[in-house]
């Protein structure tokens, strides 16, 4: 098997000397820059004039023509914001020529050039399944405490379901956050998300690009089986030191980017950095500044975090460019105790890592090579409070979970006439996984596993004239360590009916071999541990053995995109088989540690948005339902025969996961105003149905019979016992109550001179003080709602 695995990555790396190869063709390639900062001009509309070359720059700013027929052309750049640029070019026969255009921000945008470069994209783009974020859209938010961040971009996004704003998490079209990628600079993040969920790891500023793949995305991402967010950030300014520092009663904030060495003519080699950081206080603030609001802040919301992120750019004079980035995330939190309001829990987790990404875009030939090599580690631990250790162990009640390791590859892209383009590759990684916590006996269990995987892909995307776009793919998949090779075909089309209908659709097979042991009896869990694909034998459903331990899906999308004047709608139906999902077994007195499970997910998500002159509307209706089978013991009930023995039963049951939101609406509205255009308002309103959670059923008392050295050390005469739950047989049979919340913002910046400026936003979420439930205590049965009103002032110096 790695033999012929092998044999392909050989094949795949000699064609890709194809990327050297001179051609008898003419060549035009280059980059559009922001001529201010010199960061690359992201999807930017480049067309030779007179013909029907055209292309679209691609997230480093680069485009290619081939093939171009000798002559005289006018290269014609345009993109929303910013000026047009037209350069005349002469081509002769095996001309291969390189241009770095650079363009100015306008001051007034052209309606037919706005509508023009939309238009382009949207007839020569797939797009199923995926939205493309900016800085930009993301500050267009109500931003909680007045700090825009992804996190709650994210939460307008079609198909996507948050849980709160303590301890959320983000599901994308019914899959589980494990089952979603999230990718920074092409390194993999475990948790992006605070324990106070609005906010994210990511550095709003720091941001070129964002793309939320949340189905039926392509072979150029794998080894997850939902989603793909993958998270792309500017390599600094090239030509002078800029940044911002920010203050709210939340955190503060700062990022420094500017030139190491500046470039000695406009396009140039350059040497840049990007610094980012912030750090939160709101355990400390909430109390002293918001306790007059009464709970949560009262007793003080107990979360913390500091980010920092840090990035060196070389650039070379042909636009080829090296990264080398670092980054150490750090989250601390409590969970309290809603009756007594005194810590139950300590949780923290920590990310860190680093690596390097380069671009080479070669001299004789119109391809652009890709390559990283990157290090990330993951950590969280979850202490209780009140642990009483057993006699003679060493546990103190802190389980923790782990997962680090490398990974690396390189890719190699040729643009085509007519937005055609082919895109191969080779991908390796290794990681490790570790998990540690207390099992229902009192024992001490820890998961340790290794494994390294490759992969091969390659994806092809043809644009038949002005009509049909055709988008094959295919992903090798090969994991070491359960000796496990996944053939994976995705596949993309659309149609356009006109300029102003198109249809559209993608699909394809997932696998992944990481695996979540967080609870889906309750929405509310601070713990999630990852561990790898077991290599012990695992059972589905049905009592088959699985072939491969993997988690596996497809996925079905479909669409219809119509624009009506200026309104653009977006319609897709989606369909998710999570058809093996393994799983920690419920009943692992029968069937060992493990089982497979299976899952399936279905949806219809309604976009509409409206951006004309200073009005920017933005309206998503969403309906989806998830259903999942799994193995339980039948009735939650041990039977003894006549003859004394256990009989351990189990059955089949369909529940609902924590997270199956069925109806989610989100309106979002933004108008800008003032003569200046230096005043911003913006009001968010959400709508969603309660989430299921598993009901309690009754109460018994939890006493300690087996010791850790001695079966007799146990005296349950004397013994106080812990509580013990008595759960519902059916999983997740019960309802929350609905969600609806009214978010507003008002931005106003102060120009100080040309490159400086002072922006100060007052904000206030959940407007009307609804009290969304998070969770109901277990034991007590009281209520722990949500944030209530929080209005917070933002102060941000931009220079």
């Amino acid at each position: 098997m790695l033999n012929r695995f092998g044999l392909v990555a050989a094949l795949l790396l000699c064609l890709s000397f194809g990327a050297y190869a001179q051609t008898d063709n003419a060549i035009i390639k280059g980059f559009v820059y922001d001529r201010s900062s010199g960061e690359p001009m992201i999807f930017t509309n480049v067309v030779l004039t007179g013909t029907q070359f055209a292309v679209q720059t691609d997230v480093n700013g680069y485009f290619s023509f081939t093939q171009i027929p000798e002559g005289s052309y006018t290269l014609f750049t345009t993109v929303m914001g910013y000026d047009t640029s037209r350069i005349s070019i002469t081509v002769k026969p095996g001309d291969l020529i390189t241009k770095k255009i650079f363009l100015n921000r306008a001051d007034r945008v052209l309606k037919g050039v706005e509508v023009s470069a939309r238009k382009v994209e949207k007839t020569t783009q797939i797009n199923a399944g995926t939205t493309s974020v900016t800085a930009r859209e993301i500050k267009l938010m109500p931003s909680a405490g007045g700090e825009p961040d992804i996190a709650q971009y994210l939460q307008v996004v079609p198909g996507v379901v948050f849980t709160g704003d303590q301890g959320g998490q983000l599901y994308i079209r019914g899959g589980a956050p494990s089952q979603t990628g999230i990718l920074l600079d092409g390194v993999t993040i475990y948790n992006p998300f605070h324990q106070i969920g609005l906010f994210s790891v990511f550095e709003t500023d720091a941001i070129r690009n964002v793309d939320i793949q949340s189905a039926g995305f392509n072979a150029q991402y794998g080894n997850r089986t939902s989603a793909i967010l993958d998270v792309r950030t500017k390599d600094g300014n090239k030509n002078r030191t800029s940044g911002k520092v920010s203050v709210s009663p939340l955190m503060a904030r700062a990022m420094l980017e500017g030139p190491i060495s500046k470039p000695k003519n406009e396009g140039g080699a350059g040497f840049t950095y990007l610094l980012a950081a912030k750090h939160s206080y709101f355990d400390k603030t909430s109390t002293s500044i918001y306790g007059g609001l009464g709970e949560p802040f009262k007793s003080s919301l107990p979360y913390s975090f500091t980010d920092l992120y840090g990035k060196l750019t070389f650039n070379g004079d042909n636009g080829s460019k090296i990264n080398v980035f670092g980054f150490n995330f750090d989250d601390k939190a409590k969970a309290i105790d809603p009756d007594s309001l005194t810590e139950a829990a300590s949780i923290g987790w920590k990310a860190t890592g680093g690596g390097t990404t380069f671009v080479i875009t070669p001299g004789n030939s119109s391809a652009l090579i890709n390559g990283r090599f990157a290090y990330s580690k993951y950590s969280l631990s979850y202490k209780e409070a009140d642990f009483v250790a057993m006699p003679g162990s060493a546990y103190d009640g802190t389980r923790t979970s782990g997962i680090e390791g490398f990974e690396g590859g390189i890719d190699f892209t040729y643009y085509m006439p007519r937005y055609s383009q082919l895109k191969y590759g080779l991908e390796v990684s290794g990681l490790h996984t570790a998990l540690d916590y207390l099992n229902e006996n009192g024992n001490t269990v820890a998961l340790d596993r290794r494994n390294t995987s490759a992969a091969l892909f390659v994806m092809f995307r043809k644009n038949f004239g002005d009509k049909f776009i055709f988008e094959p793919g295919f992903r090798l998949q090969y994991y070491s360590a359960i000796s496990a090779l996944s053939p994976e075909p995705r596949l993309g089309m659309k149609y356009n009916v006109s300029r102003n209908v198109r249809l559209k659709a993608a699909g394809g097979l997932y696998s992944q071999n990481i695996i979540s042991t967080k609870s889906d009896r309750d929405i509310v869990n601070f713990f999630t541990g990852f561990i790898l694909s077991p290599d012990e034998p695992v059972e589905n459903i049905t009592g088959e053995e699985l072939n491969k331990n993997l988690q596996k899906a497809y996925h079905a999308l479909g669409g219809i995109e119509v624009d009506i004047q200026n309104v653009e709608l977006n319609l897709e139906p989606w369909y998710k088989s999570f058809y093996q999902h393994i799983e920690l077994s419920r009943i692992k007195i029968t069937t060992g540690n493990f089982t497979s499970g299976e899952g399936t997910a279905k949806g219809i998500d309604l976009s509409a948005r409206y951006n004309r002159n200073r009005v920017y509307l933005w309206g998503v209706v969403s309906y989806q339902e998830i259903l999942y089978q799994t193995l339980v013991l039948k009735d939650n009930v041990v039977r003894i025969d006549d003859k004394g023995n256990q009989l351990f039963q189990k059955e089949v049951q369909s529940y609902a996961p924590p997270f199956d939101r069925r109806i989610n609406v989100n309106l979002m509205a933004a108008y800008t105003a003032g003569a200046k255009k230096d005043w911003e308002i913006s009001a968010r309103y959400n709508v969603g149905s309660p989430f299921p959670f598993t009901q309690t059923q009754g109460f018994y008392e939890n006493l300690t019979l087996l010791g850790p050295n001695n079966p007799l050390d146990q005296n349950i005469n004397t013994q106080n016992g812990s509580t013990g739950i008595l759960y519902a047989t059916q999983i997740n049979g019960g309802r929350l109550s609905w969600y609806h919340r009214l978010d507003f913002s008002v931005r106003k910046r102060f120009t100080l001179s040309q490159y400086s400026n002072i922006e100060t936003t007052l904000s206030a979420t959940n407007v009307y003080d609804r009290q969304n439930i998070f969770y109901v205590s277990r034991i007590s049965g009281t209520r722990v709602y949500q944030l209530p009103v929080f209005p917070s002032l933002n102060v941000t110096w931009n220079f």
